[in-house]
């Protein structure tokens, strides 16, 4: 395939996951007092018993013009599904100024919300959710979302002097991160996003003092069982940053599920309308049922 065919057949794929419209949750509650600091809360649509939660972090290369309404067609499509569906928004890079580019993340806001709103995620699903079940909790996320929810499952492995750590490993059932930006060296050699995870991380003058708090590659092993969801044609986020995940994870001593998608890029695996999307719901099924 050409350079050209593939960045048309990528942007058929991105206009078709966004041509959905949102769907409005069941529920919204905050975990904070910033804007940013909700969830929005999706209910099993025919599940009979509780049914599992899907915790979802939605992508955007950690920047603000990208929020969790994009996601949201996906989290419906789970509840289709019979999950119970938890979407996190987090505060994301500062808008740009007029003319400017935005930019991606805000250290260490981004994480600070991530651990907060997970921390607080059981007691707001029974609250908001009756007919779940939060000891059966899978964690999802797309792209930089797919980050964030490898490193939230990783938290008790951070150096002892990082914010977010834990004393044990977060009471999940699984991870199933979908084309994640799980590898920062391999993501800012391939410069993914417009340099996304050099910004993520504050720059080049923090790049390598903050990647041992927020590379997934570099906080393992977990314990935790974990799958890569990842389209070979994907583009955005290619195939070899997961498979260099995955590769770390063997070298530490845990094996990762990698299920790599024919004639699939980014955006099928959150799109209704595609097969990779069906995909994707089953593999977070092996890990909640």
């Amino acid at each position: 395939m050409t350079d050209d065919s593939a960045a048309a057949r990528a942007a058929a794929e991105e206009e078709s996951a966004f041509s959905h419209p949102p769907v409005d949750p069941d529920a919204t509650a905050a975990y904070g007092d910033h804007p940013d600091q909700l969830i929005d809360f999706y209910a099993p649509r025919g599940a009979g018993g509780p049914a599992p939660v899907v915790a979802v972090l939605h992508g955007g290369a950690w920047r603000a013009p990208h929020d969790r309404r994009h996601i949201s067609p996906f989290a419906a499509f789970l509840a289709g599904r019979g999950f119970a569906v938890a979407v996190v928004e987090y505060r994301r890079g500062a808008e740009p100024e007029a003319g400017g580019d935005p930019v991606a993340g805000r250290w260490p806001d981004t994480l600070d919300d991530v651990a907060a709103a997970l921390d607080a995620l059981p007691e707001l699903v029974r609250q908001h959710l009756p007919a779940a079940d939060p000891r059966r909790t899978v964690l999802t996320g797309h792209s930089a979302g797919g980050q964030l929810a490898l490193w939230a499952a990783a938290r008790h492995v951070l150096p002892t002097d990082a914010p977010w750590r834990t004393d044990g490993p977060a009471p999940l059932r699984g991870v199933v991160a979908l084309a994640p930006i799980a590898d920062f060296a391999v993501a800012d050699k391939l410069d993914l996003c417009g340099g996304a995870t050099r910004q993520f991380l504050g720059g080049d003058d923090h790049f390598a003092e903050r990647r041992p708090y927020a590379d997934p590659a570099l906080l393992l092993p977990t314990g935790i069982a974990t799958t890569l969801v990842q389209g070979r044609t994907d583009i955005d986020v290619p195939q070899v940053v997961a498979e260099s995940y995955a590769e770390a994870a063997a070298k530490a001593g845990e094996v990762v599920g990698l299920t790599l998608l024919e004639d699939a890029g980014h955006f099928p695996l959150i799109d209704p309308a595609a097969d990779a999307c069906a995909v994707v719901a089953e593999e977070i099924a092996q890990l909640a049922w």
